[in-house]
């Protein structure tokens, strides 16, 4: 091959074959020393990122250790927080369920208190109820009886009775006692130290009473008072004709009203009537007034009795003089006895006061002799010869 051809012309200059090839084995070291280059950088990038992975791997691992132990500390953290919400839990559930039984204990004992409380007030009730009843059935039976006037009247003789029965004694009045002329009222009274006797008797004038409370319009009214003053006057003539009698029966009878409401209309808004009954020597009383009439009549009772035992009395009171002046008497002769007792034991006293006295005198003498004072003639006796004196 001949390397002298030219093998191009750039500008002037010729370029033969050996330039190109020179020119390419330049251009091929230059890129292999540019690739070599760039694979020794490449290398030592490497290197730099084997490094710098190493080294991040190692602070990842310290990191992740780190982490590790955080994620540690944390979970035991979070179960001793565990165990610790379980233990509140556990308490807070324990307090809530004590409450929650004390809670139930003592509503349970409120409810079976309020219970008991309601079956007693449903007791009272039901008590009260049955007395409701009973009191319904009784009125009922007092309306029965106060529509019929012969139950009525009946009525009105049971409450006359039972208040003179009450406050007299039975041999003080009679029921349906006969009197002279044949008739026979409700009930007569004998006075003390009188042979008169008092006439009580029963009047119920209710229809009268009745109209005129039920009365609405004013001629209902007037008409009501009409029928009231015409019953009421028909009881009190009729009971001065048939029982005032002259030496038999007292001057004055007693009509028994036996309601408080009727006697206190007629007396508030009747007053005539009560004129013409007292003009009658007739007295209307309700079952107050007759109860004070029969408390007098007791009282006078009483002090016809008391008159009756006074000349007993007067004998009891002589004959506890006579005790009172015998019991003075025994009591000046028992002083007397005391007083000359005094004296006695006053002597007795003074006795003993000198008998003592002279005791101390003795006991205060001396009687001990001396050796040289004892006479000739009693040294040979026997000392069990020699005279003692006892003191005391």
């Amino acid at each position: 091959m001949d390397f002298s051809d030219v093998v191009m012309v750039v500008g002037d200059q010729p370029i033969i074959l050996m330039d190109l090839v020179i020119g390419a084995g330049v251009l091929t070291l230059a890129m292999l020393l540019v690739i070599l280059i760039v694979v020794w950088r490449a290398g030592g990038r490497r290197n730099d990122e084997v490094i710098s992975a190493q080294r991040r791997a190692s602070e990842l691992e310290t990191r992740l250790s780190e982490l590790a132990g955080q994620l540690k500390n944390f979970s035991e953290t979070t179960a001793a927080r565990e165990a610790q919400m379980a233990r509140n839990l556990d308490e807070r559930l324990d307090k809530v369920s004590h409450r929650l039984g004390e809670g139930l204990h003592s509503t349970s004992e409120r409810t079976t208190k309020s219970l008991q409380h309601l079956y007693e007030r449903l007791a009272v009730i039901d008590t009260a109820q049955q007395k409701i009843t009973t009191l319904s059935d009784e009125m009922l039976s007092l309306k029965d009886i106060l529509s019929n006037k012969q139950t009525r009247g009946a009525y009105g003789q049971a409450r006359m009775e039972a208040i003179i029965r009450d406050g007299l004694h039975s041999t003080a009045y009679r029921f349906q006692g006969t009197l002279s002329n044949g008739k026979r009222p409700d009930c007569l009274i004998r006075l003390p130290e009188n042979e008169m006797e008092i006439v009580v008797d029963s009047k119920f004038p209710l229809e009268g009473f009745n109209a005129l409370k039920a009365a609405q319009t004013d001629q209902e009214k007037l008409e009501a008072e009409r029928q009231l003053r015409r019953d009421v006057l028909y009881h009190v003539k009729d009971i001065a004709a048939k029982y005032l009698i002259s030496g038999e029966t007292h001057e004055t009878a007693v009509m028994f009203v036996p309601s408080e409401s009727v006697y206190a209309d007629l007396h508030e808004n009747f007053e005539d009537v009560i004129q013409k009954a007292h003009r009658h020597r007739v007295i209307i009383a309700s079952p107050n007034v007759l109860m004070m009439l029969v408390q007098t009549m007791q009282a006078l009772f009483k002090d016809a009795r008391m008159r009756e035992q006074a000349s007993l009395i007067q004998k009891e009171v002589v004959m506890l003089l006579e005790d009172v002046s015998r019991f003075q008497d025994r009591l000046d002769k028992l002083q007397n006895h005391f007083r000359m007792a005094n004296d006695d034991v006053d002597k007795l006293v003074i006795s003993s006061a000198k008998i003592n006295k002279r005791g101390q005198t003795i006991e205060q003498m001396d009687f001990a002799e001396s050796e040289d004072q004892t006479p000739p003639a009693l040294d040979n006796q026997s000392s069990s010869t020699k005279p003692k004196l006892v003191s005391g």
